[in-house]
């Protein structure tokens, strides 16, 4: 494989997280751009970075980066990856990659006009206990899926300039832990759900604090997502199939999963990956691609669990400030 510069946008937790994934895979970070310029400094100096952008529009201009992960806020992601894009760079952008369909599609026309790689840097796509439970469900050993039963539930101190509860910032639960969600129930159903049901509790600032969906696809698999920004809930995943069910804990970064045998009470518990190594995943996936191997990009599943989540906000009149 070709060597890849990698340039960084953005320098808060989950860019230090994927900082961490590229130096201790032996890769240089090429570039680093933030709003701030000395955070960038200071992130430069702590992971060895030479080139720092006076402007993040610079980034885009520079000849010698090829890919661009992209961490600011995701109401910013669109404007960013659509300069990259129009620049000739790949670009790997975190959750949610866009705030709505129509900005994902305009994203995926630009990249495939350019040749170039798009993709999510969704977790659940990449780690490898997923592409083993994939291969246990193909086999045929647990029947087919019926029903998916979803929880993720985070406290959130009750601050309503917190960015999670920002409605300028795109806060609210869908965006920011129902994209797992969704992700893990596209990730097992046979076809992206077309019937959907939801209830839904608005914090003061109007966007989404608590929410359940009810999913359902052409083969009648089902699915229910519990979601909620201010009481605590385990990351657990379920996947009930006719002959058994699997138990996923930590969903986002699983690293291993339980399945329960119901024709003769057996249990296996199955362990693929690391979840401290998440990012390094996703990192490598999209250097693959880069290098013309596509098939740990997952950018198909992105585009239907962002057509859900714009179907849903739509039905619960929640717009942002952009899609005004």
């Amino acid at each position: 494989m070709k060597a890849i510069n990698w340039a960084i946008l953005g320098t808060g937790v989950v860019a230090n997280e994927m900082a961490t994934a590229l130096t201790n895979s032996g890769k240089e970070i090429y570039a680093v751009a933030n709003r701030t310029h000395s955070k960038a400094v200071a992130f430069a100096e702590k992971y060895g970075i030479k080139k720092i952008y006076d402007s993040i529009d610079l980034m885009f201009d520079d000849p010698m980066v090829d890919v661009i992960y992209i961490t600011t806020p995701h109401n910013t992601h669109i404007n960013y990856i659509r300069k990259g894009l129009e620049n000739g760079k790949h670009i790997l952008a975190e959750k949610s990659i866009t705030l709505n369909s129509d900005e994902l599609e305009e994203a995926v026309s630009l990249a495939q006009k350019n040749n170039l790689v798009l993709c999510e840097a969704m977790t659940i796509f990449h780690m490898p206990i997923y592409r083993k439970l994939r291969e246990i469900l193909e086999s045929g050993a647990l029947g087919k899926v019926n029903v998916i039963t979803m929880n993720f539930g985070s406290f959130k101190e009750y601050d309503m300039n917190n960015r999670f509860f920002n409605k300028n910032l795109a806060g609210g639960a869908m965006l920011d832990i129902g994209v797992y969600a969704l992700s893990f129930v596209r990730w097992f159903m046979e076809q992206k759900p077309e019937k959907f049901s939801t209830c839904v509790k608005f914090a003061p600032t109007g966007v989404d604090e608590q929410a359940t969906i009810l999913l359902e696809n052409d083969s009648q698999q089902m699915a229910t997502v519990a979601l909620t920004l201010h009481s605590k809930q385990p990351k657990r995943g379920m996947v009930s199939c006719e002959k058994g069910y699997i138990e996923i804990m930590e969903y986002p970064r699983a690293w291993e999963a339980r399945i329960n045998y119901t024709e003769d009470g057996h249990t296996e518990v199955i362990k693929s990956g690391d979840n401290a190594q998440a990012l390094r995943y996703e990192m490598e996936d999209m250097e693959r691609a880069i290098n013309g191997d596509d098939s740990g990009v997952f950018l198909n599943y992105t585009r239907d669990v962002m057509d859900i989540m714009t179907k849903i906000r739509r039905e619960w009149g929640l717009t942002y400030p952009e899609e005004e």
